[in-house]
């Protein structure tokens, strides 16, 4: 087929294996990435939900997930999620210290989790790992006021290694509720190494 005819065929989007997502998405790759390796799943009917909120249990949950699911049990589980969908992952966070819950002892599971609370996870879990722990520059963004002084180490942390960026008007929006898709893009960018 000439050069030019092939340039007027109709561009296709990537299949994605979820209905709610048409596969020209800026996070498609990532969703699929997680998906295929079991780390993140779908809700139910088969949608994956990429503007839903991420809730507490959803980050235990993936992060228990990159560990391979390991089984661990403690003297005093979290009492609102010992009987829950995700009683092993917080059982396994709370056994490592990635969690420690509210100060009534109780979890939250279903509480959605915001920008810089899921850095907070994510630092948590590079400590438990033995990682290095970067310290990036939150004077680039211009909210970068907003993040909360307990948050401060994690948010860095997490701007240093590429997992957390601004948007597009320079803003790490650390308030902000973290989405369903960004954690697979954030999930994404912790498994690929940097480079150089």
């Amino acid at each position: 087929m000439c050069a030019l005819c092939l340039l007027s065929l109709p561009v296709h989007a990537a299949e994605s294996s979820y209905f709610d997502i048409a596969g020209d998405e800026w996070f498609v790759e990532a969703v699929e990435a997680v998906t295929e390796e079991g780390i993140m799943t779908g809700l139910e009917d088969g949608i994956f939900g990429p503007y839903e909120p991420v809730t507490r249990a959803t980050i235990l949950t993936v992060i228990w997930r990159l560990e391979g699911s390991p089984v661990m049990s403690v003297e005093e589980p979290f009492p609102d999620a010992a009987e829950d969908w995700y009683a092993g992952a917080a059982a396994w966070a709370k056994g490592t210290g990635i969690a420690s819950g509210y100060a009534d002892g109780t979890f939250g599971g279903r509480d959605p989790v915001t920008r810089e609370q899921l850095a907070c996870f994510l630092y948590r879990y590079a400590q438990y790992k033995g990682e290095p722990l970067a310290t990036g520059a939150l004077g680039l963004f211009r909210d970068a006021d907003a993040v909360s002084g307990w948050a401060e180490e994690a948010v860095r942390h997490a701007v240093g290694m590429g997992l957390l960026q601004g948007n597009d008007v320079g803003r790490l929006d650390p308030q902000g509720i973290a989405n369903r898709a960004a954690l697979a893009i954030m999930l994404q960018r912790m498994q690929t190494p940097a480079v150089g």
